[in-house]
């Protein structure tokens, strides 16, 4: 199914080609859930002149190609490591098996290490042959300035909620999308992923409203959670304080609500719910593998069984 809303991607593509101007890097910029993998598909196809779609596809088909090499954390790994680079960038110097070029995509080029992106500088500089490298960058603030400023930056926007519950109802029609959508920001892809996980975070709503009701202990729940991917349990705790903030400061419809109840939000401390979102979403930010999952989780759990009395900071 084609993402109507990556035009900007074809309608670049086609003016760098009128210009004779295509980057030799090219950093796809946005949150997780808007296509841009997709759209890494689709330009690496385009960029070697193989057979594609009109508009980058849902879902992700990664290409299978011996001029295309697709670069992400190894299994069980949540890092892309120098080992990878350096591999990646000896095959980016070999020539190419069908004479029209190379293609390497990067994903989530957030996600190398330090010695990882430093080992790509070279090749983002002096690129061999007519070789095109693709960067996926979920998280904007996690790459190096020195291999943000080396690559031509394309920024892949959430598309309207409109437009993202027409394309999303076309997925599985007949779904609640609404709140989903809601949920994630507003990214369709993420969206449909919430959608495949929904069992989970409904499990995960009661837990953390009977944590805060004090008739489930923290430390077994952190354990529970602690199992699952960090970002997508910190992602949905950001989003269930933030429900809570909008709720206790500004009022809220029913659809947005929070998962709490309102017995909890009428006993904890109001005023430490801007603390302990920061602290969640400090977390958040901080790259997968450099902190203990389950004692931070064991941390944040605690607070908010103590109805965020006193907020203890997780190392």
């Amino acid at each position: 199914m084609k993402i109507n809303w990556l035009t900007l991607v074809t309608e670049f593509w086609a003016a760098s080609l009128a210009q004779d101007r295509i980057p030799h890097a090219l950093m796809l910029v946005g949150i997780r859930g808007t296509g841009k993998r997709s759209a890494a598909a689709w330009l690496a196809r385009k960029s070697l002149n193989l057979v594609v779609d009109a508009e980058p596809k849902y879902p992700l088909e990664i290409p299978q190609h011996a001029d295309i090499r697709w670069v992400r954390p190894a299994e069980n790994k949540k890092t892309i490591g120098i080992d990878q680079i350096r591999e990646l960038v000896a095959e980016l110097s070999l020539t190419s098996y069908e004479g029209v070029g190379k293609v390497a995509v990067i994903e989530p080029a957030d996600s190398m290490t330090s010695s990882a992106a430093n080992g790509l500088l070279k090749t983002l500089e002096e690129p061999a042959g007519n070789t095109l490298l693709i960067l996926v960058v979920d998280r904007q603030g996690h790459i190096p300035a020195t291999i943000y400023s080396r690559c031509h930056r394309l920024k892949i926007s959430v598309p309207s909620e409109d437009s993202s519950l027409v394309w999303l109802k076309n997925v599985r029609p007949g779904t609640d999308w609404r709140p989903l959508l809601w949920n994630v920001g507003g990214a369709p892809l993420a969206a449909v992923e919430e959608f495949e996980q929904i069992d989970d975070t409904e499990v995960m709503a009661e837990e953390f409203l009977a944590i805060g009701a004090g008739k489930t202990g923290p430390l077994e729940i952190a354990a529970k959670w602690s199992k699952y991917e960090p970002d997508f349990v910190l992602g949905w705790l950001s989003r269930q304080i933030q429900r809570c903030i909008t709720s206790v400061f500004l009022g809220t419809n029913s659809d947005r609500s929070p998962h709490v109840g309102d017995y909890v939000l009428n006993n904890i401390d109001r005023r430490n719910l801007f603390c302990y979102l920061d602290m969640i979403n400090r977390l958040k930010s901080q790259p997968v593998g450099s902190y203990n999952a389950q004692l931070a989780l064991e941390c944040l759990l605690i607070d908010w069984y103590q109805g965020l009395e006193s907020l203890s900071v997780p190392e």
